[in-house]
């Protein structure tokens, strides 16, 4: 339901990085990369509004270590195989090299930003982010080398141009056109935090996540998604002509999310197509929801964020429209469950992920009669685990 296997210890990370690659353990650095959560704030990242991640204690480890020769070689201790690069390459996407594609474009962003490496490397690399978790494994992967080849080659790149690198790699080597967000957090959260972004100007505050005895349960739908790509586009067309309409009428705004939900209510009879209306209205009170939880974690109020996830979840089912079975399934059954204070599906939608608040003692039943309901409705069963906050990305050896 969780992790099935136990969980990796980073401090053994040395000592297999020596039994492979020979030298001394004394040599190697190791640095930790975490997953995220998007506690609040869906859809409307490409809206002007604002997201609500928090870094996860679920971490990707990866040893480091320079070489004599300009040879690269990466391992990953789940996947058997070496890839074998030199440092003098021009870096270019190919299939055939699976994970080792994100590494090199990172190589390739940094080699585009002017910065040298004298030498190659050997990595080795383990992980306890559940696979396919829906939790950002590859911006885990990107971020946390980025970090540790800067660290390591005393390159002296800040955090934030780590979150810049990792989107770069995704836009000009990976072809995938993402937000920032998922790099931005992994390379700048604190653990007992979340963190407020605007994704269009990168301004960002610090909430304190102060969780008591509650935790928050991913849950993956484990279902293989089809249409989230083409409903993505369609949604965000839908938002862009809802805002022409408003603009047309002479509201002088350039983004959806710059209305409060009281100005919304006032010119909202200007957008005369329902759908458009109802798309246009989710993305108003989700920015509003995610000032709310911000300020519902800062007064302690942990009830008044569980209403808030709920409100999330039935607004991206009912004026977003992007939900369906399988997560109506996990959010609706989570939030009836006792100890359960508020759940939401995060992420595109269609699939992928839903989290739940959950009271610690609780777990363990939750994950149980939350599995039943899904299994029977859906007909396959669902991924479960419980999760705390942690720290951004950093060297832990």
């Amino acid at each position: 339901m969780g992790l099935t296997a136990k969980e990796y210890d980073p401090k053994d990370l040395p000592g297999e990085f020596v039994e492979l690659y020979g030298g001394e353990t004394s040599d190697v650095r190791v640095y930790a990369s975490p997953a995220r959560i998007n506690i609040i704030g869906e859809h409307i990242d490409y809206n002007g509004g604002k997201v609500f991640p928090a870094a996860i204690d679920r971490y990707l480890y990866l040893a480091i270590r320079k070489r004599s020769d300009s040879k690269i070689i990466y391992n990953d201790l789940r996947f058997p195989g070496s890839y074998v690069f030199d440092i003098g390459e021009n870096f270019s996407y190919d299939k055939k090299n699976d994970y080792a594609n994100y590494l090199n474009g990172i190589l390739s962003q940094i080699k585009v930003q002017g910065y040298k490496l004298p030498c190659g490397f050997e990595i080795l690399m383990a992980s306890n982010v559940p696979a396919g978790g829906g939790i950002s494994s590859s911006s885990a992967l990107e971020c946390g080398f980025a970090y540790a080849v800067s660290d390591t080659f005393e390159l002296g790149i800040d955090r934030i141009e780590i979150a810049k690198l990792g989107q770069m790699s995704e836009h000009n080597f990976m072809g995938v056109n993402c937000g920032i967000m998922d790099q931005f957090i992994i390379a700048t959260g604190k653990k007992n935090t979340a963190e407020m972004l605007n994704c269009a100007t990168l301004e960002y505050e610090y909430a304190p996540l102060e969780l008591g005895d509650y935790r928050f349960v991913v849950m993956n739908t484990n279902k293989v998604r089809k249409l989230s790509d083409s409903k993505y586009n369609e949604r965000r067309s839908q938002c862009e002509e809802a805002l022409k309409i408003l603009q047309d009428k002479g509201l002088g705004i350039s983004e959806l999310c710059e209305l409060t939900p009281a100005k919304w209510e006032e010119v909202k009879s200007f957008v005369t197509d329902e759908v458009l209306q109802k798309r246009a209205r989710h993305c108003v009170y989700e920015n509003q929801r995610v000032l709310d939880a911000v300020a519902a974690l800062k007064s302690g109020d942990l009830k008044k964020l569980g209403l808030l996830l709920n409100e999330s979840h039935n607004s991206l089912k009912e004026d977003y429209e992007v939900t369906g079975l399988e997560l109506d399934t996990l959010a609706e059954t989570s939030q009836k469950e006792e100890g359960c204070l508020g759940a939401r599906m995060t992420g595109a939608g269609f699939g992928g992920c839903a989290i739940a608040l959950v009271h610690k003692d609780k777990i363990d039943s939750f994950i149980e009669n939350v599995q039943k309901e899904y299994t029977s409705k859906v007909g396959y069963e669902a991924g479960f685990f419980a999760c705390e906050s942690g720290d951004g990305v950093k060297r832990i050896i």
